[in-house]
């Protein structure tokens, strides 16, 4: 029998329970929005949700139905194909999505506006998939079409998900009209740039690079003034072939321009570059 490690506060059971949370709260987003803004507009922006938006205006097949029509095998196919990598938690959400569908499908819609359905649905369905995420899982559906493609053609997965989409978003455009195949590529878009807000948190941070002929200086100016660390990496000039260290740094946004001020009061001819960090963990930052 194991022993519990003294002061340790991991709890196995309760991060797998709040993993399944994710899933079935993500899960549900991602139904609500479905249902009030993407159904109503006829906004079909790719996954087996936009094939069951086609083929509700095609044959008035129940969106939920269509959905467990195809999840469900598609979550089995990659189980034969793929391996068991696909958890229970995916299962879960492959089949709880759809029951959310069906249990608000007589939702009245928020808004009969395409271009409002477009954008707040993709808005929902991000962060609902962004959370799903964050529960180690996903939703399966047309993701797992993709992965099965990506391993038998030598195809990129991002290829294989913009092809299938791409596919459902065409078949709309024809269906229904090019304006809706628009709308659709606008769902998609904001639904892919919510994901990301999603898992790399609203913070950013910003990455400098500082090529100085006072080093000393810069560096401890950004070690006792503005309280963060600094790293000496080794380089040299292309031109002069001469040793060249670069410092680099991450500072929080609202640091950049007081560190911008320091480094050009202690050298003026400091040349800098400056970059996006979306996500930091570590000491001082977001904990991993």
């Amino acid at each position: 029998m194991s022993k519990k490690k003294r002061g340790s506060t991991y709890n196995p059971g309760a991060e797998r329970a709040l993993e399944y949370l994710f899933v079935l709260v993500g899960s549900g987003i991602v139904a609500v929005a479905f249902n009030v803004f993407l159904l109503p507009n006829r906004i079909a922006s790719g996954g087996v949700s936009g094939i069951s938006t086609i083929l509700d205006a095609l044959v008035g097949w129940e969106p939920a139905y269509v959905q467990w029509a195809f999840n469900i095998p598609l979550f089995v196919a990659g189980l034969i194909f793929l391996g068991r990598q696909f958890g229970a938690k995916t299962l879960a959400g492959t089949i709880f999505l759809p029951f959310v569908v069906f249990l608000t499908s007589r939702a009245e819609p928020w808004t009969h506006d395409p271009l409002l359905g477009a954008l707040f649905g993709g808005i929902g369905v991000g962060l609902g998939l962004g959370i799903v995420f964050r529960g180690k899982a996903s939703t399966g559906g047309t993701d797992l079409a993709a992965q099965i493609i990506n391993k038998y053609t030598g195809l990129t997965l991002g290829t294989c998900v913009a092809i299938i989409d791409g596919l459902i978003v065409l078949s709309a455009a024809v269906i229904f009209d090019i304006e809706r195949g628009l709308y659709a590529l606008i769902a998609l878009y904001v639904t892919t740039k919510t994901i990301d807000l999603i898992q790399v948190g609203f913070s950013r941070s910003k990455m400098a690079m500082i090529i100085t002929d006072n080093q000393a200086a810069v560096r401890e100016g950004i070690l006792n003034k503005i309280d963060r660390g600094v790293t000496k990496l080794s380089a040299y000039g292309g031109y002069t072939d001469h040793e060249r260290p670069i410092l680099m740094c991450v500072v929080d946004q609202t640091e950049f321009t007081k560190l911008k001020q320091l480094v050009k009061t202690i050298d003026p001819q400091a040349f800098i570059i400056v970059m996006d960090a979306s996500e930091v963990l570590g000491e001082g930052f977001k904990r991993a």
